[in-house]
């Protein structure tokens, strides 16, 4: 089949990287613009755009698609381009701009999208995360054909993924990248046999994934000690959960519930304990261990090697003045 792809992120790009061996045609992949990355700010082309280039595949990297919108000359362009490569289909994976009609309308077949999550939870930008966050049990991939709302098309195929009690969004996001580039192979085959069944999603246990904030990363100790672990899973690898110390900012990469800590007559974010096992904090209810923590600029480090270049006592207290994370778990 002759197809279109559009994305940016090493998500899409495990799905760019199937569709190619699985045989098939793309004469076009759509992608971000290059953005300043890395400590010299330089522009770096985006994970799809490195995978197209070593394929001989054409890019095109418009800042909007709409034809009367702030770029028209780049919507322009990109439309001739579509048209020119006259493809069956158009998948989407985290592609990072709103398709407008005309776009959705062009390819024969329609334009599907690899959404990470078992619509209609977790609709928009940051399924994954939110689904840890939330403490789900599991999630997936839904192949989703689009419409012009915000993840509402029909769902083409479904496959469930259990979430583990270790699982952060970096591992989860591999495993769910991986699962999607099979299943778009697998819809895509089922298509071209007539196969492929539309199912409408239903209207009930719609959430919405809102778009990660760094100012979530700060912790709030007064939250659950079960909250804030799932939190801290749910913000690795970006933008990390983050507390403040004696001044410093220091990132909290992994923490554990402590259960034989009390935190009777403490206050929120009070150190409790200090070891080589690491730094246990009072919450507001229950204790966490804090196991890997980082300094501005540092690595990150085990709490025991961390210990030996910043002093961690009993009594003292993690956290200034807490920044909320919005509570995305229900609509």
């Amino acid at each position: 089949m002759k197809v279109i792809f559009a994305g940016t992120p090493e998500f899409a790009s495990a799905a760019l990287q199937s569709l190619l061996q699985a045989g098939h045609t793309v004469p076009l992949v759509l992608t971000q613009p290059d953005r300043p990355a890395g400590r010299g700010m330089k522009l770096q082309a985006s994970p799809v755009k490195q995978c197209a280039l070593a394929h001989g595949i054409a890019v095109a990297q418009p800042r909007s698609l709409r034809l009367d919108g702030k770029y028209p000359d780049d919507a322009a362009a990109a439309r001739d381009a579509l048209l020119a490569a006259q493809a069956d289909v158009m998948v989407v994976a985290a592609y990072g701009l709103i398709l407008p009609q005309w776009v959705l309308d062009l390819p024969p077949r329609g334009c599907l999208n690899i959404h990470a999550s078992l619509l209609p939870r977790w609709r928009g930008a940051a399924p994954i995360h939110r689904a840890i966050e939330a403490g789900d049990a599991e999630t997936g991939i839904t192949i989703m054909q689009m419409d012009a709302g915000l993840d509402t098309g029909d769902m083409l195929l479904a496959e469930r993924l259990p979430i583990g009690p270790q699982d952060t969004t970096a591992s989860l996001h591999d495993r769910l990248a991986a699962q999607g580039a099979r299943l778009i192979v697998q819809a895509l085959e089922l298509a071209a046999a007539g196969r492929l069944q539309a199912t409408p999603q239903p209207a009930d246990g719609v959430t919405y994934a809102h778009k990660i904030d760094k100012g979530e990363s700060t912790i709030d100790w007064s939250l659950d000690a079960e909250v804030i672990a799932r939190r801290v899973r749910a913000l690795d690898p970006f933008p990390g959960a983050s507390t403040d110390c004696a001044g410093e900012v220091i990132k909290v990469w992994y923490c554990e519930i402590d259960s034989k800590q009390s935190n009777v007559d403490v206050r929120n974010g009070d150190i409790l304990s200090v070891n080589s096992l690491g730094v246990t904090v009072a919450c507001g209810q229950g204790a966490l261990r804090l196991t890997t923590l980082q300094r501005p600029g540092g690595k990150r480090l085990s709490a025991a090697e961390f210990l030996r270049g910043f002093d961690l006592r009993p009594g003292m207290r993690l956290g200034g003045v807490p920044v909320l994370a919005s509570d995305q778990a229900s609509a």
